[in-house]
C-alpha cells in the first residue's frame, strides 16, 4: 500500500494504491494552513476508511509539502546567523544588479530584507582563491570568539558560506566542527555541502534559505510523524523534491531547500507518465487548484529541469522542474478596483478557510468557484455528495459585482471566468510562445480540482488539442508522488578550458562523485536493481556567462576516452537551443552525477466497459450558461462512460474529485487508458 499526499491551498489530496489488486482510492479533505499536519492526518484516516483498511496497512507515504515555500514567502522563517569571509559581509545585501520589469530601472523597487540580517553576519578572517589554495590561514582564535558571540545571541540556525569553498571546503569544515562542539543544538549548513558551486551570492542565499526553513521543516515533520503514529500509521515517510524526485524525511529535515517547489512536482511527473503511455509526445501540464495554477511543458516524454528557481524575490539554486505559477485558482477573489472601476481576479485567495462563498464556511467575497456555480458549471454538490454548495449565496455575491459593473449575475460570472482564463493563458504563453514553441502543436493535460473546469476554454483560446482529463485529475499530483523516483544530484565545480585538458581529470572527478552517489543510494535503501547513475557536464563557450548541461554516456565514462564526443554534442545542443554555434574554445564549468532509485509503477486496473449508449450515464439535466444564453445541459457520471464513449457538448462530466466542462462545438471520447479526450467537432468530423 502506497499513499500519495498533496497539500494544496484549499484541499489536501490523497491517493492510495494497492499493488496487489491494482486498485486506487482517492480522498480530499480541507487543508489546515495553521498546521498542515492536521489536514494530512485527517486525510489519511478518511482514505483508509474509504479503502476499508487499517492505517497500519499503509507501508509508504510520499508527501509533497509547501511548508518551506510558505515560510519564505510569508517571511516566517528562522533567525539565521551567517559566517562569511572577512570583507564579504554584505553579500546578501548586494545580491544581483536586477530590478523586476517591466519598467526596470524606471521604477522604485523595495528590496526585501535578506534572510540573514547584517547584525547576525560575521566576517571570518580567512581566504581561499578560486583554485582552492589558501591565501590567508583561518584564524581559529578570532573565529571561535565570533562564533561564541553569534551563537549566544539567540540565532536558531547557522550558515557557513566562505569564498571559494566549492574549490576547497577545509575552512568551512573547521568552522562547522567548532560550532558542533560548542553549540551542538544549533543546526549548521555548509555551503560546500548544500551547493558546492561557484557564484558567491547564489551559493550563500541558497544555503541561508536552507537554514531559514530548516527548524520549521524539522518541527513540521516531527508533528506529522507524531499525528500519523497516533492514527496507527507505521509507514515510512518520504518527501517529494523540487525536481520530482524523492528524499527521506530525515534528508528533507536536513536539506529542506530542495523542497521549495515540492507541490507542483507531482503533477509534472504524472504528465510525463501520461505522455509516455498515451503516445502524445508534446503536452502542456495545466494544474489549477484552489489558490494558484502551475503550468509546464513536456516534450518527447520528458520534463525540463532548471538548475535554479525563485521563491518570492529570492533565488534558490537547486534542481527544479521548470514550472510557471500564477495566482489564479478556484479560490481567487474577484473585486472591482476603486481606482479604475475595472474587474480584477486574484491573486488574493479565499484559501481553505473561509473559502469561496459557495463553500458555506463564512466567505463573503466572490471567487472563481462561485462564478462557476452561478454559470451552472459546478453542480450543487461536490465530492460525491459529501460537500453541498451554497448556490444562492454564490449568486448573491457575484450579483454584487454585477451591480457595480452594470451587468447581470451571469455576465459578471462570465467576466470573472474570462479574466481568470487570461491570467492562466499568460503563463502558458510564457512557457510556449516566448520560448519559440507553437502551442498548437501541444495537447493540454487538465488536472487539479479546477483544471478540467477551465481547460476546454483555455484550449480554445490557444488552439492546443486534445484536452486530456486523466482518470484521477483532482488528485493527479498525489499520483505523481507515487510514480516519483528517489533522486539526488552531486556536483563539483571545475572551471578549466577544454583546450589541452587531460580527460583523466574529468573521469577521476566523475569517479569521486559516483562514490558519493552510491553511498546516498545505500542510505535511501535503494536496491541495486532499482539504482541508476547519470552523468552530465556543464559547458560554455569562453567569455560566456551561463552554461549548458550536456549528457555524458555511461560507456564513455567507463572507457575514459577523449572529450571530443562531448564537445560535439555541446556544439549541436547550443545550436539547437540558441540557433548558433561558435568556433571559440569551450570551457568546462562543473561535473554532475545524478543518482536515481526507481519505484514500482502505478499500474491501475484497465478501464472496463465499452462505448454503447451514453444515455445511461446521464445523471440529470441542468441549465448552464454558454455563449450568452442558458442551455439545458446533461450531466454525465464519468464512472459510467466506458472506453470509446462519445459525448457532445455542451455537457458537464462529473466525478468525485473534479468536474469537466465540455463546451459547445466540442466532443469528448474515452480512450483505452480511461482518459477523457476533448476535441473541437470541426477537427473530429
Amino acid at each position: 500500500m502506497r499513499l500519495g499526499v498533496d497539500v494544496g491551498g484549499t484541499f489536501t489530496d490523497l491517493l492510495l494504491h494497492d499493488e496487489k489488486t491494482q486498485r486506487t482510492y482517492e480522498a480530499k479533505t480541507p487543508s489546515t494552513p495553521e498546521d498542515q499536519s492536521i489536514g494530512v492526518a485527517a486525510g489519511v484516516k478518511l482514505i483508509c476508511e474509504k479503502a476499508g483498511i487499517s492505517p497500519s496497512d499503509v507501508e509508504l507515504i510520499l508527501h509533497g509539502t509547501t511548508v518551506a515555500t510558505n515560510a519564505v514567502l510569508e517571511g516566517k522563517g528562522a533567525r539565521v546567523g551567517l559566517l562569511v569571509t572577512e570583507g564579504f559581509e554584505y553579500t546578501l545585501h548586494l545580491a544581483k544588479a536586477w530590478t523586476p520589469g517591466p519598467l526596470f530601472g524606471w521604477i522604485n523597487m523595495e528590496k526585501p530584507d535578506p534572510l540573514a540580517s547584517l547584525a547576525d553576519t560575521r566576517g571570518i578572517p580567512e581566504r581561499m582563491n578560486a583554485r582552492g589554495e589558501v591565501v590567508r590561514e583561518l584564524d581559529v582564535e578570532k573565529a571561535t570568539a565570533m562564533i561564541d558571540d553569534l551563537c549566544s545571541s539567540g540565532i536558531e540556525a547557522l550558515t557557513i558560506s566562505l569564498m571559494h569553498s566549492y574549490a576547497n571546503a577545509e575552512h568551512e569544515r573547521k568552522l562547522g566542527a567548532i560550532v558542533g562542539e560548542r553549540y551542538p543544538d544549533i543546526p549548521v549548513s555548509l555551503s560546500s555541502d548544500i551547493l558546492p558551486e561557484f557564484r558567491e551570492y547564489d551559493r550563500a542565499i541558497t544555503t541561508v534559505m536552507n537554514d531559514y526553513v530548516r527548524p520549521i521543516m524539522k518541527r513540521y515533520l516531527s508533528r506529522i510523524e507524531d499525528r500519523l503514529d497516533k492514527e496507527g500509521v507505521n509507514a515510512r515517510l518520504h518527501i517529494v523534491r523540487s525536481d520530482g524526485g524523492l528524499m527521506s524525511a530525515a534528508a528533507a529535515s536536513e536539506r529542506p531547500v530542495h523542497t521549495v517547489l515540492s507541490g507542483p512536482a507531482g503533477g509534472v511527473t504524472s504528465t510525463v507518465m501520461l505522455s509516455r503511455r498515451s503516445g502524445f509526445s508534446k503536452l502542456l501540464a495545466f494544474d489549477m487548484g484552489g489558490t494558484s495554477t502551475d503550468v509546464s511543458v513536456i516534450i518527447d516524454g520528458e520534463a525540463t529541469i532548471s538548475r535554479s528557481t525563485e521563491v518570492g524575490m529570492f533565488p534558490a539554486k537547486v534542481p527544479t522542474l521548470d514550472v510557471r505559477s500564477v495566482g489564479a485558482g478556484g479560490g481567487s477573489i474577484a473585486d472591482v478596483s476603486e481606482l479604475t472601476g475595472s474587474l480584477r481576479v486574484g491573486p488574493r485567495s479565499a484559501g481553505a478557510n473561509p473559502g469561496p462563498v459557495s463553500y458555506g464556511r463564512g466567505g463573503t467575497e466572490p471567487a472563481v468557484s462561485d462564478a462557476n456555480v452561478v454559470l451552472g458549471y459546478l453542480p450543487p454538490v461536490l465530492l460525491g455528495g459529501d460537500m453541498a454548495l451554497d448556490v444562492e449565496g454564490a449568486r448573491n455575491a457575484v450579483a454584487g459585482i454585477g451591480k457595480t459593473l452594470g451587468l447581470s449575475p451571469e455576465d459578471a460570472a462570465k467576466g470573472i471566468i474570462d479574466i481568470a482564463n487570461e491570467v492562466m493563458l499568460g503563463a502558458l504563453r510564457v512557457i510556449t510562445v516566448q520560448r519559440g514553441l507553437d502551442p498548437r502543436e501541444f495537447g493540454i493535460v487538465a488536472f487539479g480540482g479546477a483544471g478540467p473546469l477551465h481547460a476546454n476554454a483555455i484550449a480554445e483560446l490557444l488552439g492546443c488539442y486534445p484536452v486530456m482529463v486523466p482518470p484521477n485529475p483532482g488528485v493527479l499530483s498525489a499520483l505523481g508522488f507515487l510514480e516519483a523516483d528517489f533522486k539526488n544530484e552531486f556536483v563539483q565545480t571545475y572551471i578549466r578550458s577544454t583546450v589541452g585538458l587531460d580527460p583523466n581529470a574529468v573521469w577521476t572527478r566523475f569517479g569521486e562523485l559516483e562514490e558519493k552517489a552510491k553511498a546516498w543510494l545505500k542510505e535511501q535503501e535503494v536496491s541495486a536493481a532499482d539504482a541508476s547513475i547519470h552523468y552530465t557536464l556543464d559547458l560554455r563557450y569562453e567569455q560566456q556567462g551561463f552554461e549548458v548541461s550536456v549528457d555524458v554516456s555511461e560507456d564513455l565514462v567507463r572507457q575514459k576516452g577523449g572529450l571530443e564526443p562531448i564537445l560535439s554534442d555541446y556544439h549541436a545542443l547550443h545550436e539547437r537551443l540558441y540557433g548558433v554555434r561558435f568556433t571559440v574554445p569551450v570551457e568546462l564549468v562543473a561535473l554532475r552525477v545524478v543518482a536515481r532509485g526507481a519505484t514500482p509503477p502505478v499500474d491501475e486496473a484497465a478501464p472496463t466497459g465499452a462505448g454503447g449508449d451514453v444515455k445511461a450515464a446521464v445523471m440529470e439535466t441542468r441549465p448552464a450558461y454558454f455563449d450568452g444564453a442558458w442551455h439545458d445541459t446533461p450531466h454525465y457520471d464519468r464512472s459510467k462512460l466506458g472506453v470509446g464513449s462519445r459525448v457532445e457538448g455542451p455537457a458537464i462530466i462529473r466525478q468525485y474529485d473534479t468536474t469537466t466542462v465540455l463546451l459547445p462545438a466540442h466532443y469528448a471520447e474515452i480512450d483505452e487508458h480511461g482518459n477523457v479526450l476533448i476535441w473541437p467537432i470541426s477537427k473530429g468530423m
